[in-house]
């Protein structure tokens, strides 16, 4: 009994010292943990001046039930309207959030590369639907735009203040980090401009978000991201969290550009999942270069698009501090309508704001100077990223001017309804989902077409807005002009009688000639030498003699070189001399264009050569050199620095004017006959309207007109005419016998009447008097009562 007493105490023991055990474990783990927390909330806010720790709480929630049935689980899972309660600079604001049910474009695609084995592969799952836009309640001057996938991730303006929010990593009591966007410590972005004091005179959010502004009309830019290698290991080759990432990044981008009256709709996502079909380091030029031909020749035939941008995964910014770099103004080109910009470790609120500078820059933007304005004193297209989400009024003028001289006309293109990345608002003044018009608050609207307080149709309404919608709330008759051609090289878009918006913008296919036989067209521009000086330095400018360009261009200096090499500027040679900095004269060099220093060199026999070296910024190209698709020589364009025969323009057409379009038409750039009047489309072989199948039919349909004015003024009455004579004919005795029957009845009744009358107007006879009657009195004889003789006469 001792012995089992023993053994039960020893296990006893053995048993206390187990638990204690597992409880100092449990400890150690506890403190692991919260140093582990520590850690990665150090690490999160590493590069933060200053953030604070709030927990934001859900007051409300509501789901619609219009669409429960044809929605997902996990679309069901997310509210449609949210209402949030958080804490800023020690005041509660509440957050008025609503889903963006109708975000992504129908055609909405991702697709990942493997390089290695040059395949693709598409991802048809479609992202989650928790991505929000709303307000602060109680504050005019204020816009979120949050994601709730996972926590709360997004941006908060109130008033000039901007805030970014995030869950903290690891959380485990809905903590998330609240953060100024401008205490973001960044690497510096430095685009090598001249640095310039702002005004302390600003705008208010306010007055920006209601200035009335010369480009009424909503433009779309039709946008697709291209992630690369480097971003997809940072995020542990996981295509769903890649996705996510970029569809709330395309939210973001949207609000930011809201106010310019720009829409951004995300149409697809490309993911280079094994290895870059390109080179992305080295000179951020390089990589750019190399990016736009990538997206030429193997993304535009298979996501439309008007513009791409790269995000690239560097540890860190390329030489110089370059974060970012794209083409100015090159929106809607099929070569140069690119960007990339670095997206390493920095919070993807901050590198929304860097990645929506390179696409200003797209849009025609350059960057802000001491005139320039906007809430909260520095701007988005700022020269160094500053993490502000506001465009200045001169980003808004650039803009404008973009789209007056010509340029961005594919933003006109108006994508259906549900792809645009909004929250329907209505009275915002922008198209959206659920609404047939939107013509602003009831208070502003004076668009007799749409009922401001619904955004419906007034009655009798088939249209409010657009350029085929007419005064009377009508859609125009098909074949009606729309947009004229802008240059030789465009072409003209028609009404289609079917929608109250013009057509896209299409133009003649690259390679086909102009001004005479002398030029190309590209990218719907007839490619000249004076052209391009004009663009540049005024309507009077002209291209300089082509010693200028022989001389000049051979020395390899800032003002004539064939482009870099690396840092280094590479001289042209000979041959292709005409094909690197523009040479031009006849303008006055006093007045040079904005960041630009002009070079005047006189030769000899009074040659005047003069050309600009633009200082734009690292992460802007020089504009200063000739654009492809110019003539170099008699049969040759400019390409890449390389004067080489024009055939390179035509190589890989699918349509050829002569024999497609039958020598009736030309074709467009998408390899379409666009008809001569008098022809029908889709080959010009057959007598018809016009036009294309892409910009509708040229000429307006009078046939329905002329048939009814033919039949009712020369078709009736003829057969009117005809069937009275026939009846005459063919039913003539009966037609007699009625007539005479309707004479004798007439006859009749006519002397019926005047017996009638003589008996009304004779006396009334007097008291009969006595005694016999009297003798009535001879009949007078009348021609008809006297004896009738005939006389027979025979005839001899």
């Amino acid at each position: 009994m001792g012995e089992e007493g023993t053994r039960r105490s020893r296990g006893g023991i053995s048993s206390r010292n187990f638990s204690s055990v597992l409880l100092l474990l449990l400890l150690f783990l506890l403190h692991a943990d919260g140093i582990l927390n520590r850690d990665l909330l150090r690490y999160q806010t590493s590069k933060l001046r200053s953030y604070q720790i709030v927990r934001p709480q859900l007051v409300h929630r509501r789901w619609q039930r219009d669409d429960e049935a044809t929605q997902t689980h996990r679309q069901r899972s997310d509210p449609d309207s949210l209402i949030y309660s958080i804490e800023i600079e020690k005041t509660f604001h509440q957050l008025q959030l609503t889903r963006n049910r109708h975000f992504l474009s129908p055609d909405f695609t991702v697709v990942s590369h493997d390089v290695k084995r040059d395949s693709i592969k598409h991802h048809p799952e479609k992202p989650a639907l928790c991505h929000y836009s709303g307000h602060v309640s109680g504050q005019e001057e204020s816009l979120v735009a949050l994601s709730s996938c996972n926590g709360l991730r997004g941006v908060i303006f109130i008033g000039n203040e901007s805030y970014a929010l995030e869950p903290a990593l690891n959380a485990t009591d809905n903590e998330h980090i609240l953060f100024p966007l401008e205490d973001v410590q960044a690497q510096p972005f430095v685009c090598g401009v001249e640095e310039h004091g702002f005004s302390d005179h600003t705008l208010s959010m306010h007055a920006f978000l209601r200035k009335k502004r010369a480009l009424p009309q909503t433009r779309y830019v039709e946008l697709v991201l291209v992630v690369d290698n480097l971003r997809f290991n940072i995020k542990k080759k996981n295509v769903t969290a890649v996705r996510e990432e970029m569809v709330q990044l395309a939210n973001l981008l949207d609000t930011y550009y809201k106010p310019l009256n720009i829409r951004i709709v995300l149409m697809g996502l490309e993911i280079f999942e094994t290895g870059n079909p390109f080179n992305v380091t080295g000179e951020a030029r390089d990589v750019l270069s190399n990016f736009v031909n990538w997206r030429k020749n193997n993304l535009t035939s298979r996501i439309r698009n008007d513009m791409a941008q790269l995000v690239v995964g560097l540890a860190g910014a390329y030489s110089g501090g370059i974060l970012g770099m794209a083409y100015v103004g090159s929106v809607c080109s099929a070569s140069s309508a690119g960007g990339i910009s670095v997206f390493s470790d920095s919070a993807l609120q901050y590198y929304s704001t860097v990645l929506a500078h390179e696409m200003g820059h797209n849009l025609g933007m350059n960057h802000d100077d001491k005139r320039c304005q906007c809430a909260g004193g520095t701007c988005i297209m700022h020269s160094s990223a500053t993490g502000s989400t506001l465009f200045s009024t001169c980003s808004d003028d650039d803009f404008e001017s973009l789209v007056m001289r010509g340029a961005g006309l594919c933003l006109l293109n108006v994508p259906p309804q549900d792809s645009i990345i909004s929250v329907p608002v209505c009275g915002n003044g922008v198209l959206e989902a659920e609404e047939q018009c939107d013509c602003g608050s009831p208070a502003n609207c004076t668009n007799k077409c749409c009922n401001a307080a619904t955004c419906t149709f007034t009655k009798g309404s088939v249209c409010a807005a657009g350029l085929c919608c007419t005064a009377d709330c009508q859609l125009v008759v098909s074949g009606t002009p729309c947009r004229n051609s802008v240059n030789q090289c465009d072409l003209p878009e028609f009404c289609t009688g079917q929608s109250s918006f013009c057509p896209s913008d299409f133009y003649m296919m690259d390679g086909l000639t102009c001004e005479g036989g002398t030029a190309y067209c590209y990218e719907g521009r007839c490619q000249t030498l004076d052209y391009q000086c004009q663009q540049l330095f005024g309507q009077k400018a002209t291209k300089a003699d082509d010693k200028c360009f022989s001389y000049i261009n051979t020395q390899g200096t800032k003002f004539g070189n064939c482009g870099y090499s690396g840092s280094s500027l590479v001289p042209c040679s000979v041959a292709n001399s005409m094909c690197g900095k523009i040479q031009c004269t006849n303008f006055d060099s006093n007045y040079p264009p904005a960041g630009a220093v002009i070079s005047v060199q006189n030769l000899a026999a009074g040659i005047s050569c003069r050309n600009a070296d633009f200082n734009l910024g690292s992460d802007v190209l020089d504009p200063g050199y000739v654009k492809t698709g110019t003539v170099c020589a008699e049969g040759k364009i400019c390409m890449n620095f390389g004067c080489v025969n024009s055939s390179v323009l035509t190589s890989g057409q699918m349509c050829d004017s002569v024999k497609d379009c039958h020598g009736n038409g030309v074709c467009n750039d998408k390899a379409n006959c666009h008809c001569n009047n008098g022809w029908a489309p889709p080959y010009c072989d057959k007598s018809g309207r016009g036009g294309s199948v892409d910009s509708g039919p040229a000429e307006i349909d009078y046939s329905l007109r002329n048939g009814l004015l033919i039949f009712f003024l020369l078709v009736l009455p003829i057969l009117l005419l005809l069937v009275f004579v026939l009846l005459y004919i063919f039913r003539r005795d009966s037609l007699n016998r009625c007539f005479r029957k309707r004479r004798s009845k007439q006859h009749r009744t006519n002397q019926a009447n005047v017996q009638r009358n003589q008996a009304a107007s004779r006396p009334a006879p007097g008291p009969t008097p006595a005694g016999p009657p009297a003798r009535p009195p001879a009949p007078i004889q009348t021609p008809s009562t006297y004896p009738q003789v005939f006389v027979m006469q025979q005839l001899v």
